[in-house]
């Protein structure tokens, strides 16, 4: 397993709730690359909405903040924080939608520590196109 790979594993979440598909880039503790893809087989999509599917936009706003929860559980200086949550979402802007097939780039930069808080600004990408703009504060214990 290389290190993008080890560091995908460290999200707590079961694979039927995990968001970040694949790790592209990491700067431990800084910044983290990721891609969302849309399969088109998910259990929700034929519900949202029936005719013209898309994923919600709070499960961007997840993938966003698993995406951020990586980046700052990698930080080597720091470690990892138990038990770490999304705690607050901030300026969410949600500018377009991702379609079965379709699979949306998600960057994330950690901006600020403060011993359990985390702050951190997320984006998704889809085709060079901002969709999903956020502030996100993560909690661990």
């Amino acid at each position: 397993m290389n290190e993008l790979e080890e560091a995908l594993s460290r999200l707590p979440h079961g694979s039927e709730f995990r968001f970040v598909d694949r790790l592209l880039e990491l700067d431990p503790g800084k910044s983290g690359v990721g891609e969302l893809k849309l399969r088109g087989d998910e259990a929700w999509l034929p519900g949202h909405f029936p005719g013209e599917p898309m994923i919600p936009g709070v499960l961007m706003i997840e993938a966003a903040a698993q995406l951020a929860g990586i980046v700052a559980q990698c930080d080597p200086e720091l470690g990892a924080l138990p038990r770490l949550r999304l705690a607050a979402v901030n300026r969410a802007k949600i500018l377009g939608a991702i379609r079965p097939g379709e699979t949306a780039v998600l960057r994330a930069q950690v901006e600020g520590r403060l011993e359990g808080l985390i702050q951190a600004r997320a984006t998704a990408e889809l085709d060079g196109r901002e969709i999903l703009s956020c502030g996100l504060v993560l909690s661990g214990a």
